[in-house]
């Protein structure tokens, strides 16, 4: 999956959020451009909020809108409910009513979803959206072992009800406790909210901005109220706090800053070094043998196969198996099993996807009865040996005409952990760590089968296992493990490999002391021309410290790409870069050298 699928799959809520807008705005300026008098009455209701009487939309048809929103959102639903009433289009009463029925009504259908459907629901696409898999086993843990009060308390908790109703399902929970449960809580939320909504409304539309625009200042106010409500409901219990406090944290530590937002002074440094090199995308000609240099979308399995051309690489590679999308389920478990089989290699294992950034959906593969549902059937995926160990990663690179390459960085990384005390649940360990709640999203994803486990006092358990920052890996300045002896055999490794000038390997070490003296390491994988060298994101290092980093290696990148454009490398043309963004394929630019 490409970067930008990578981000949309995380973001599909946003995405989601984003289409209503759409769709209303669509509806806002269809009725300003209509003419028709057939929409007369209709545009006035839905447009003209300081003329209309809505005498068109009955308090009969407002009350049924409302019991059809709260299947979109309950919170807005009550929202609107309340502000709505503040305006006369409804009583307060039947709005409170409208709300609570559907919101009834919605939680009813969603435990009879898990009851009928059971877990082959999670399986399905369309459901993925609504629903993870991770987070109906979490909810389901917790109401094993709280009881029904988790259904009480998840009406005050956002982001639980959907799981757990449908957990609640599953699992065959009694219907009617159920339902007795969830109503007190629908009983004393939903006033609470409407009503508070109709007093603030009705003070908020006497302001100025409101007189002026109704419309968008009721749009305004709903989304803000909206914004507090989900902010209280996080206030209200103590895992929501410091989830909320590791949020607020991240805003202030650069090393969890967004990439997006992070890599906007690298953008501009960027385009200075190619209009210094007279070409946008000259950096491509880094590595020839690579498409794009590795800036985007790369296959993990040619970058491996590639290096197999390395003779002194050979010793330090993991066996891999690519499993292409075309083979159905059942092919990629029977070529996987043989594989195995043919390497003598046991479990674990690891399973990626060929394309891929960041650690996305990697995974550690425990268990053969895991194995066949990891096998995803539409996507060019990469079996690979499971290496144990330390892991760090290098950064490599070499001019073209120079006699010997350098290391430009060492990483070592480390595997966060708690500790133990004999009584706090695993979940509740990871969120009293002052850096752990930063992650904590993403702590708890992983170990989400566990949360609910309570590790021994002085009981040391740890909570990541994949090398990688954004998953939540520590990363510090490996500086004191370069010795002259890995650069030489780090530089022989990659003068095998023809057309390959600068990049980070990512490795696996049975110990530091072996690694620096160039033996008993095996690469993981190799990244092209976009790598990091992530020896930035030791907490010693400052944001200036960061850049000057990324500055100088980019500056590298550039002038490896002028050089070997003069020895006849193509740079990439600009339109297949975007191609590569979203996710198509390209073909190498040929020359000799790329050849």
């Amino acid at each position: 999956m490409t970067f930008l699928g990578q981000n949309l799959e995380k973001r599909r809520w946003l995405a989601a959020f984003g289409v209503c807008l759409f769709l209303l705005a669509a509806f806002y300026f269809g009725f300003n451009l209509s003419q028709s008098e057939n929409f007369a009455v209709l545009k006035s209701g839905f447009l003209d909020l300081q003329n209309a009487d809505f005498d068109g939309f009955s308090p009969t048809a407002v009350f049924f809108l409302l019991i059809a929103a709260t299947m979109i959102s309950e919170d807005l639903a009550c929202i609107a409910g309340g502000v709505l009433a503040s305006q006369g289009k409804i009583e307060l009463f039947p709005a409170i009513l409208a709300c609570a029925v559907g919101i009834f009504i919605g939680d009813i259908l969603t435990f009879l979803a898990g009851r009928i459907l059971g877990r082959r629901a999670l399986k399905w696409k369309i459901t993925s959206y609504f629903l993870t898999e991770e987070a109906v086993e979490r909810s389901s843990h917790w109401l094993e072992r709280r009881g029904m009060k988790t259904v009480f308390i998840s009406r005050f908790v956002f982001g639980m009800r959907l799981p757990l109703y449908f957990g609640a399902g599953v699992l065959k929970t009694s219907f009617w406790r159920f339902t007795l449960y969830f109503s007190l809580a629908v009983a004393v939320w939903t006033p609470i909210v409407v009503i508070a909504t109709y007093k603030i409304g009705a003070e908020a539309v006497k302001m100025s901005f409101f007189n002026q625009n109704l419309w968008l200042g009721l749009i305004v106010f709903v989304v803000i109220f909206y914004v507090f409500i989900r902010i209280l409901q996080q206030l209200l219990t103590w895992k929501g706090r410091r989830m909320l406090r590791g949020k607020i944290k991240r805003r202030f530590i650069w090393e969890f800053w967004s990439v997006r937002i992070f890599y906007i002074p690298v953008v501009f440094y960027a385009a200075y070094l190619a209009l210094k090199h007279r070409s946008l995308t000259v950096f491509t000609c880094a590595n020839p043998a690579i498409p794009a240099g590795g800036f985007i979308g790369e296959s993990k399995d040619e970058i491996l196969r590639g290096l197999h051309q390395s003779e002194a690489a050979k010793p330090f590679l993991l066996k891999h198996l690519f499993l292409p999308a075309e083979f159905s389920t059942e092919e990629k478990l029977q070529k996987a099993s043989d594989f195995m089989a043919e390497n003598d290699l046991s479990f674990p294992i690891v399973i990626k996807p060929d394309v891929g950034e960041r650690g996305f959906n990697v995974q550690i593969v425990e268990k053969r009865e895991d194995l066949a549902e990891k096998l995803s059937p539409d996507e060019n995926l990469s079996l690979q040996e499971f290496a144990a160990g330390e892991e760090t990663s290098v950064f490599y690179y070499r001019y073209p005409n120079a006699e010997k390459g350098e290391i430009f960085s060492i990483t070592e990384k480390r595997f966060p952990s708690v500790t133990g005390d004999g009584e706090s649940t695993l979940e509740e360990l990871i969120l009293r760590d002052e850096r752990a709640i930063c992650l904590a999203e993403k702590y708890l994803e992983r170990n989400a089968e566990r949360l609910e486990t309570i590790p021994e006092t002085g009981e040391t358990v740890q909570i990541i296992d994949i090398g990688t920052h954004s998953r939540g890996a520590i990363f510090l300045d490996g500086g004191w493990l370069k010795t002259e002896i890995l650069e030489s055999k780090i530089d022989e490794i990659c003068r095998g490999f023809k057309g390959f000038n600068f990049g980070r390997f990512d490795i696996r070490v049975k110990s530091f002391e072996d690694f620096s003296a160039g033996k008993k390491f095996k690469i993981i994988e190799l990244n092209g021309v976009t790598s990091e060298a992530t020896n930035i994101y030791d907490p010693k290092n400052s944001l200036f410290d960061a850049y000057r980093t990324l500055f100088s290696q980019w500056k590298i990148a550039f002038e490896i790409g002028a050089e070997n454009r003069k020895l006849g490398a193509k740079p990439t043309k600009i339109k297949d870069l975007v191609k590569l963004i979203f996710g198509k394929q390209i073909q190498n630019p040929q020359s000799e050298i790329q050849n």
